[in-house]
């Protein structure tokens, strides 16, 4: 197993399920020590820091992002994952909804970004990685407040990559197409045809399925190596080719 990570420190929010938790779970792996944030991070592994903590709120930020230092020592690889979902069209979601899914996508991100950066400026391998989506560069139907909050996501990403390219902090976003996690599974259940609606979630990726929560996660941990030392301001697609494949009719 690679040893980039040995001697390096995570936070990885939305780390006890789904695509937070396979990072945690590998970054872990490849030797890094780190602490999971999440509203319940009791699935995280036990060999992670599990932290309670709400990214809509700054002072549970706040306190998780300084318990983690705590317990960690220091901290060199921030992971943005902590997000939630909306389906509708432009019209359907309430405007109470914009805002709380504004608020923990897109905000939740600058608070826990903005309470990790005098840590990271500490760090020699200093390196954020935030989970976007395909959302944010790929019109889908029905996904108009969270694709917003995604594109949002994106250029927050590059803002911050040249931002901070000065202090050695590198910033790079995933863009993950449907992935099978806990919350599509949710949306399954809850539509009339759950077996109909993933086998048109399935079609429209040209490799003909989900996209797995540990095929993002390595997306992630490969941003966040110190191998990949000269990447900053990109977006990694692991999206099974949706982005830029047309498949024959």
């Amino acid at each position: 197993m690679s040893a980039e990570f040995d001697g390096l420190t995570a936070l990885v929010t939305g780390g006890g399920s789904g695509i937070g938790l396979a990072a945690a779970s590998l970054l872990t792996d490849r030797g890094a020590r780190v602490a999971a944030l999440d509203l319940d991070p009791s699935d995280a592994p036990a060999s992670v820091v599990r932290l309670t903590g709400d990214v809509g709120d700054f002072h549970s930020v706040s306190a998780g992002v300084a318990q983690a230092v705590q317990e960690l020592g220091r901290l060199d690889i921030l992971v943005n994952n902590a997000g939630i979902g909306a389906a509708g069209t432009v019209e359907d979601n309430s405007e109470e909804e914009w805002h709380r899914v504004f608020d923990v996508n897109v905000l939740g991100m600058m608070r826990v970004t903005r309470c990790a950066l005098p840590h990271l400026r500490e760090s020699p391998h200093a390196a954020i990685v935030n989970t976007c989506s395909i959302a944010a560069t790929a019109g889908l139907p029905q996904r108009a407040l969270y694709s917003a909050t995604k594109g949002a996501v994106l250029a927050l990403t590059r803002a911050m990559a040249v931002d901070h390219i000065g202090e050695g902090i590198r910033v790079n976003c995933v863009n993950p197409g449907t992935a099978d996690t806990p919350w599509v599974r949710r949306l399954l259940e809850a539509a009339g045809d759950p077996d109909a609606e993933r086998a048109a979630l399935e079609a429209r990726q040209p490799l003909g399925r989900l996209v797995s929560a540990e095929e993002v996660a390595h997306a992630i941990v490969a941003l966040a190596s110190p191998l990949a030392a000269s990447t900053t301001g990109t977006a990694f697609e692991v999206d099974g080719g949706m982005a830029g494949l047309r498949l024959p009719s």
